[in-house]
């Protein structure tokens, strides 16, 4: 078991691109850490300096106690677990899987041992004696990592290794990583571009854009006290609603305004404002799906809007609406708490109503793009 370290850690590439800048982060030994960003955001890149697949520019990483910039990859003590399985198809599973124990010249009974318990371990016993083309692709999965982990690695890396996998397979592949994590209970790193798998996954998540990194934290942190527009905006299914509003100040008290409605900001977010001594002042307003709710009369202190799609997701429905001022939003809300009549008016055109509390928004500068509502 190990840590890993990267400190000042940048990669640039022969066409003077710089894929990766200034990147620092300690992951702690046994900790499931998650990179997550949208493609070319050098996530994947940041993978394979770890893993010693692409040379490291500028900085220092540290597997453990030891500087491995110059370590090649095969004594870094790392296993890694690529998104296209990379198996050999002509040989059998048992025999990928004691593949790299042979390398290392082990014993044939240290191997078979390696090799059933980690076919234990997931669920392939019976399909040792198969080829890859005789798997579907969660097997095949499974495989690559049962590679990964008869090697009993300090390590892990896994590069988006579901995302050849159907929705369904994604998610039962999730759970089972998951509960191998608990069974192995090594250093996980992985990256995916899946907002979804970095929170179910990650004890920290590292959100990237552009090569920089935008946010480290736990899942509950990152989706509570998103720490710029990016960040909120990318975290969460759907997507943070952004809408131009205005700051105002009372003494220490904060509300905002926006669309015609006045919502007073809890204590708790008007001390962080007070002590920064904020002023009054044009920001952007976010507001989660989940957390507004619908109206159908004209309720005071409401946004009017026009529903303009309805998506019914079975337990719940997405209702994509315009407001008067022209904004998209979108607004989540149970079925379980709407009557026949109420889903049954819910279509293109109609006229409705939504607000929110103060406690559930989120403040941004219109010009940084950072928050207004950060404690640090």
């Amino acid at each position: 078991m190990a840590s890993v370290t990267l400190e000042h850690v940048k990669k640039i590439y022969d066409n003077k691109v710089t894929a990766v800048h200034d990147f620092n982060l300690e992951i702690k030994d046994k900790e499931f850490v998650v990179f997550v960003g949208p493609s070319g955001c050098g996530k994947s890149t940041t993978l394979r300096m770890i893993a010693g697949l692409e040379d490291i520019s500028e900085g220092t990483l540290k597997i453990g106690d030891r500087v491995v910039n110059d370590v090649e990859p095969k004594d870094r003590d790392i296993a890694m677990v690529f998104q296209n399985y990379a198996l050999y198809p002509h040989i059998t599973v048992y025999e990928n899987l004691a593949f790299s124990l042979r390398l290392r010249k082990m014993n044939n009974e240290e191997i078979h041992k390696r090799v059933c318990q980690a076919a234990e371990i997931l669920g392939i016993t019976e399909y040792l004696g198969r080829k890859p083309k005789q798997l579907s692709g969660g097997q095949r999965q499974r495989v690559a990592i049962g590679r990964a982990i008869v090697r009993e690695p300090a390590v892990f890396l896994m590069d988006e290794p579901l995302s050849n996998l159907d929705a369904k397979l994604r998610n039962q592949m999730r759970a089972e990583i998951i509960l191998l994590r608990k069974r192995i209970d090594t250093t996980f790193v992985y990256v995916t571009h899946d907002q979804t798998e970095a929170m179910t996954l990650g004890d920290r998540i590292v959100i990237m854009k552009d090569g920089y990194i935008q946010q480290v934290g736990t899942p509950q942190e990152v989706f509570d006290t998103p720490r710029n527009l990016f960040v909120a905006g990318f975290i969460g299914s759907p997507q943070m609603n952004f809408l131009q509003a205005k700051l105002t100040r009372k003494g220490d008290g904060y509300a905002v305004e926006v669309q015609g409605i006045t919502v007073p900001l809890e204590a708790r977010h008007c001390a962080i404002l007070a002590k920064k001594n904020i002023q009054p002042m044009d920001v952007t307003l976010g507001v989660r799906p989940e957390h507004t709710t619908i109206r159908f009369d004209d309720s005071t202190n409401a946004i009017e809007a026009q529903v303009m799609v309805n998506e019914m997701m079975g337990s719940e429905l997405h209702l994509h609406v315009i407001t008067a001022a022209g904004d998209q939003v979108i607004l989540r809300h149970p079925t379980v708490d709407l009557t026949d009549e109420q889903r049954a008016n819910l279509v293109y055109g109609k006229k409705i109503y939504f607000n929110f509390p103060g406690k559930v928004m989120h403040l941004f500068d219109p010009k940084t793009e950072e928050s207004l509502l950060n404690v640090d």
